[in-house]
C-alpha cells in the first residue's frame, strides 16, 4: 500500500477520507492549519504535519520520503471569512505549491477535489454536465476552482494527475452551516426560491471517498476528470421532503413542513449583489447562497461509473440518515 498524503483534514471530507484510508491499512500523513483539532486524526493513527498551501516552504515536511505517495488534495476554501483574495491564495496559489513540492517529491499521482463550480449553472432545467462541459466559472469561487483544474492539468505532464468534480456535500463531519440548514427545515424557515423544482446533483461523503480510492487506484484514470455525485440528481422539493421524512420517520421529530416562499427574482436580485461585493473584495456567505437556489446544477457520473467502477451505494435518504444520526451522537442540536 502506498503512502496516502491528505490535505483538507480535519475538514468535512478530509476527515472521512483518512478515516477510510486508515481502515484500509495505509499510511497517511495529512497536512493540517496551526492549531487546528487534530485529535480524531491522531487517534485514527494518522501522521500530522502543520503548514499552510500558500507557505510554500511549509510544505516539505508532508513530502518527506514522499517518492510514490498518493496526493488526495481536498483543501480548499469555498466560503472565505477574509474577503476574495483568500480564494485565490488557498484555491490557486496553494494547489500550485502542493503540485510542484508533488513533482520534486516523486509523488506517483494528485487525486485534486474540485467543484461544479467552474462550469456555473446548467443552460437548461433538463440538461446534466459531462466531462465536455466548456468552463464557465461561476462568480470568485468558481473561478479560482477552475485555474487549479488548469494547473492539475498542466502538472499532468510531470506526474499521474486525475480531477474529481463532487457538487453539494452531505453527510457525518459536516459544518455549522450544514447544521442551520436540517434547523430551518425543522422549524419551517427554510427558503424555497421559485418552484422548488430547479435540480440540484448531491454528494454523500461516503460517495466521494469512493470516487478518491477508484481514482488513487484505477490505472486508465490517470489524466482525466470525473463527476462524482449520487447517482441522479433531486429537486430542491424532493431534498427537503425527504429530510423532514427522515426526521420523522427515523428521529420521531415533527417538522413543521412549511417553506419559506420567495420568487425566482429573489435569486436574480442576490446574484447582482453578490458580484458587486465580489468585484470590492467582499463576501456574503448567505446572499452567495440565496444567488444559486432557483437555478439546476446537475451532473452525470456515467463516465465514473463506465471508466472507475463508481457505484455510489448510499442514496439521499440514507445519506441524511445518517447526517442526523452523527449530529445526535454528539448531542448537536437540529
Amino acid at each position: 500500500m502506498t503512502t496516502a498524503l491528505v490535505t483538507g483534514a480535519p475538514g468535512w471530507l478530509g476527515t472521512t477520507l483518512v478515516a477510510q484510508l486508515a481502515s484500509a491499512g495505509r499510511r497517511v500523513r495529512c497536512l493540517v492549519q496551526r492549531g487546528a483539532d487534530v485529535r480524531s486524526l491522531v487517534a485514527g493513527g494518522a501522521e500530522i504535519v502543520e503548514g499552510d498551501l500558500a507557505e510554500a516552504d511549509s510544505l516539505g515536511p508532508l513530502f518527506a520520503d514522499a517518492r510514490g505517495a498518493t496526493v488526495f488534495h481536498c483543501a480548499g476554501v469555498i466560503h472565505p471569512t477574509g474577503g476574495v483574495r483568500q480564494l485565490h491564495r488557498v484555491n490557486v496559489e496553494g494547489t500550485r505549491n502542493v503540485l510542484a513540492a508533488a513533482i520534486r517529491a516523486g509523488v506517483r499521482r494528485v487525486v485534486h477535489v474540485s467543484s461544479n463550480s467552474p462550469f456555473g449553472f446548467n443552460r437548461r432545467p433538463a440538461d446534466v454536465f459531462d466531462e465536455s462541459a466548456p468552463y464557465h466559472p461561476y462568480m470568485s469561487y468558481g473561478r479560482t476552482k477552475m485555474l487549479a483544474e488548469l494547473a492539475v492539468k498542466a502538472a499532468a505532464k510531470e506526474l499521474e494527475t486525475v480531477i474529481i468534480r463532487p457538487p453539494w456535500f452531505y453527510g457525518p463531519n459536516q459544518p455549522a452551516r450544514q447544521t442551520l440548514f436540517f434547523t430551518m427545515i425543522r422549524t419551517g424557515k427554510v427558503p424555497l426560491v421559485g418552484n422548488g423544482e430547479n435540480r440540484r446533483s448531491m454528494a454523500y461523503v461516503d460517495n466521494i471517498c469512493l470516487g478518491l480510492l477508484l481514482a488513487d487506484s484505477v490505472r486508465v484514470a490517470a489524466g482525466q476528470a470525473y463527476w462524482i455525485a449520487d447517482r441522479r440528481p433531486y429537486t430542491m422539493n424532493e431534498i427537503i421532503s425527504t429530510i423532514e421524512d427522515v426526521m420523522e420517520r427515523d428521529f420521531g421529530v415533527t417538522p413543521a413542513r412549511k417553506r419559506v416562499r420567495l420568487p425566482g427574482v429573489a435569486s436574480d436580485v442576490a446574484r447582482i449583489v453578490d458580484r458587486g461585493l465580489q468585484a470590492a473584495g467582499l463576501y456574503s456567505q448567505k446572499i452567495h447562497v440565496l444567488s444559486e437556489m432557483n437555478r439546476t446544477i446537475a451532473c452525470t457520473v456515467d463516465k465514473a461509473e463506465r471508466e472507475l467502477g463508481y457505484r455510489p451505494a448510499i442514496d439521499l435518504a440514507e445519506g441524511m440518515r445518517r447526517s442526523m444520526a452523527w449530529m445526535r451522537e454528539r448531542g448537536v442540536s437540529w
